[in-house]
C-alpha cells in the first residue's frame, strides 16, 4: 500500500471500440459516434472524455484502446487534447471491456507500480464535468485504499435501458459504498421499485482501481484474460504513434465485459454515486432526452421544417427534411440513408444493421464521405462502367503510390495544389488544371500546399471497386 500523502499517477483510460449500431445512419462500422459531434456541440464524443478531465490532480498521459481501423481518426481528434500526447493501443478484433482494461493496465504498470486507471467508455455525454471531475478525485482515494470503484448513476427515472447497481453499506465513512450486486435491466414495475428504494444507481461502466489491483483479481476470477492479454502486450509492436497488440495472442483472449469477468465476482467492488447529467447515448431516444427541445417537445437539427409536428427527434445532415402531423418519431437523414422510426422502437435499429450486413450493403460500414489518413472521399455519381468522387487531402499528406488493374483515372483539381507522381513524371497541378492516369499506371496524389486539396476524379474501368488498388508504397503502413 502506497503512503496516503503519495500522489498515485492517474492514466485516464478510454475505450474506444464500440460502433454505435444504434445510432445508425449517424454511426457506422468505419466510423461510429463516437468520433462524431452526434450532440452537436461543436465537438465529438471522443474529445469530450478526455476534455472534460482537465483540472483532475496527478493525470498522467492518456490512453485510448481502439479497433485498428480508427486508428487514425482516434490519433487525429486527439491531436491537441488538453491532456498531452495520448498513448494509442490497437485491438487486432474487438474482447469486450475486460481485456481492453487488462491491457491498459500491463501499459500503465510498465510506467508506474502504483500506477491508477481512470477508465472512460468514449461514448457518453456528462452535462456536469465539475461533478464527474469531483467524483474522480474521491474514487482515486476509495482506489487508493484497495477498492474497484465502478460510479453509480444517481437515476432520474425509472429507466428500462440500462443495467443498476445495488449499493451497500459506506466504506469507511465515506460517499462510497459496498457494492451488494449487478442487476441486468429491469422491466418498468421493476425500475420504478429500485428508483423509490434509493439503494439503486444506473450502472455508468466507468472505473477507477489501482492497475496492480485489477490484474490481481483478473488473475484469480479470469485468469484465461490475463494470460492472453500479458503475451498480447509482450509481443506488441510499436508502429509509429500506435501500440499494435499481438494478433494471435489476443485472439485467444476470452471476450468478457469487466463486470462480468472481475466486478461481479470480487469482493473489492464499490460504488460511488455520481450526480452529473450523464448519459450514456445508447440509442436515438436517450440522444434526444440529452438535448433541448422547443415549446412543443421537437428537437429539430439541421434544415429541418416541422408542421404541427410534437416530441419528434428530427436531424438533416445534407438536405432538407420535412414533417407535417408527427408525433413521437425519430427522423434522421444522411446523405445515403433516413431513418423513420417511432420515439418507443429505436432500440431495434440495430436489426436493421444487421440486415445490412447480412445482405453486404455499404450503408452499414461507411458513410458516402469516407474518411482516410490522408483525408477523404465522397461518391458523388456512380454508373456501370463510371463514377465520380469528390477527393479531399489535408495540407501535408499523401496517397500512396498505386496501381489500379481495372480502372482508369481523370483528376481535376478544383482547390489548391496537387503534386501528382504518374509513371516516371513528378508535376504539379493548380485549379482548373487536370491529367489523365492511365489503366495499370503506377500513381500518387499529394497536397504540398497549406490549403486542402480538392479535386474531382471521374473513374472508368469495368471494375471499380476500392479493392481494386495495388499499393506499391504506403506512408500509413496499410
Amino acid at each position: 500500500m502506497s503512503d496516503r500523502t503519495t500522489p498515485l499517477p492517474v492514466h485516464p483510460v478510454i475505450l474506444s471500440g464500440g460502433i454505435g449500431s444504434r445510432l445508425w445512419p449517424l454511426s457506422r462500422e468505419s466510423y461510429p459516434k463516437q468520433f462524431l459531434d452526434v450532440a452537436a456541440g461543436g465537438r465529438t464524443l471522443v474529445q469530450q472524455t478526455l476534455e472534460r478531465l482537465e483540472g483532475t490532480p496527478d493525470l498522467a498521459s492518456p490512453m485510448v484502446i481502439c479497433n485498428q481501423s480508427h486508428r487514425f481518426l482516434v490519433a487525429e481528434q486527439l491531436r491537441d487534447n488538453p491532456l498531452g500526447r495520448a498513448q494509442i493501443l490497437l485491438e487486432p478484433m474487438g474482447r469486450n471491456t475486460a481485456p481492453a482494461v487488462a491491457v491498459a493496465a500491463l501499459q500503465a504498470l510498465r510506467a508506474s507500480s502504483d500506477a491508477v486507471l481512470a477508465v472512460f467508455p468514449a461514448d457518453h455525454l456528462v452535462g456536469e464535468p465539475a461533478h464527474l471531475r469531483a467524483a474522480v478525485i474521491e474514487a482515486i482515494e476509495a482506489a487508493r485504499e484497495g477498492g474497484l470503484v465502478t460510479f453509480g448513476v444517481v437515476p432520474t427515472r425509472p429507466e428500462t435501458g440500462y443495467g443498476y447497481i445495488e449499493a451497500g453499506e459506506p466504506v469507511n465513512a465515506g460517499p462510497a459504498r459496498v457494492v451488494r450486486r449487478f442487476v441486468e435491466k429491469p422491466d418498468a414495475e421493476t425500475a420504478q421499485a429500485y428508483l423509490e428504494s434509493g439503494r439503486f444507481y444506473w450502472n455508468s461502466g466507468m472505473f477507477v482501481m489501482r492497475a496492480s489491483r485489477y490484474l490481481d483479481a483478473l488473475k484469480r476470477h479470469a485468469p484465461a484474460i490475463l494470460e492472453a492479454c500479458e503475451a498480447a502486450v509482450e509481443a506488441a509492436e510499436q508502429d509509429m504513434d500506435f501500440v499494435r497488440l499481438d494478433e494471435a495472442a489476443f485472439e485467444r483472449c476470452p471476450a468478457d465485459s469487466i463486470d462480468y469477468a472481475v466486478m461481479e465476482q470480487t469482493d473489492a467492488a464499490v460504488t460511488l454515486p455520481l450526480d452529473a447529467d450523464w448519459n450514456d447515448l445508447g440509442s436515438w431516444a436517450t440522444l434526444m432526452d440529452a438535448a433541448e427541445r422547443d415549446s412543443v417537445g421537437n428537437v429539430l437539427l439541421g434544415d429541418v421544417m416541422a408542421e404541427d409536428s410534437r416530441n419528434n427527434y428530427v436531424r438533416a445532415e445534407s438536405r432538407l427534411v420535412a414533417t407535417v402531423g408527427l408525433e413521437d418519431h425519430v427522423v434522421v437523414e444522411t446523405a445515403d440513408s433516413v431513418l423513420v422510426a417511432s420515439r418507443d422502437q429505436v432500440q431495434s435499429v440495430k436489426r436493421i444493421v444487421q440486415r445490412l450486413q447480412d445482405d453486404g450493403r455499404a450503408e452499414a460500414l461507411e458513410h458516402r464521405q469516407v474518411h482516410r489518413p490522408w483525408g477523404s472521399y465522397e461518391g458523388l455519381v456512380r454508373s456501370e462502367r463510371f463514377q465520380v468522387k469528390r477527393i479531399i487531402v489535408t495540407p501535408g499528406s499523401r496517397l500512396s503510390l498505386q496501381m489500379h488493374h481495372h480502372r482508369a483515372e481523370h483528376w481535376v483539381v478544383v482547390r489548391g495544389t496537387a503534386r501528382v507522381t504518374r509513371g516516371d513524371e513528378v508535376f504539379l497541378l493548380g485549379e482548373d488544371q487536370s491529367t489523365y492516369i492511365p489503366l495499370g499506371t503506377v500513381h500518387r496524389l499529394e497536397n504540398p500546399g497549406m490549403i486542402p486539396l480538392e479535386l474531382v476524379e471521374v473513374q472508368s474501368g469495368s471494375y471499380l471497386g476500392e479493392d481494386d488498388i495495388v499499393r506499391i508504397e504506403d506512408h500509413y503502413g496499410r
